[in-house]
């Protein structure tokens, strides 16, 4: 897992458009908000990605861009965020690449059986490329306004 204080790892994925985003495009520019979530359309995911959508707006006067990434496919996440009206941009991760290096790819025990998945988190990056914020197994009612509020703290 991450630590506050590390450069954040770069990578390059593709967004639901299916066009190459390269987080490192960002550095010097904006502050990165990336959340790591399970999968598309399910309810907690849904909510965390409208609520992130509702907010971008107050994220981007704090210069930061907010970036989903989960290993659904590239038109898995077109079809959420026509249905959802979900604003943020949201990456294809299928590989696991971006997973691993922050580590959200974890074993999780359901009903006695040992599964990978993402554990749901959130880190943010500053300018400089440095993680600020490293938020693992976090709660999707409500994430995006303490983020928001986080953001507003690290900036004043």
């Amino acid at each position: 897992m991450l630590k506050v204080g590390q450069t954040a790892p770069m990578f390059v994925l593709p967004d639901s458009d299916m066009d190459p985003i390269d987080i490192a495009e960002f550095k010097g520019k904006n502050n990165v908000i990336l959340f790591f979530y399970p999968r598309d359309d399910t309810p907690g995911c849904t909510l965390e990605a409208t609520d992130f959508s509702d907010h971008e707006d107050e994220f981007l006067r704090h210069d930061c861009v907010v970036i989903g990434i989960s290993r659904d496919d590239c038109l898995k996440h077109a079809e959420f965020r026509d249905k959802h009206g979900i604003s943020v941009r949201l990456l294809s991760d299928v590989e696991g690449e971006a997973c691993q290096q922050y580590g959200v790819w974890q074993a999780k025990e359901v009903d006695g059986v040992k599964k990978y998945g993402i554990v749901r988190s959130t880190f943010v990056i500053d300018k400089q490329g440095v993680l600020r914020i490293a938020l693992y197994g976090v709660i999707a009612k409500g994430h995006a306004l303490d983020v928001l509020r986080v953001v507003k703290e690290l900036n004043s």
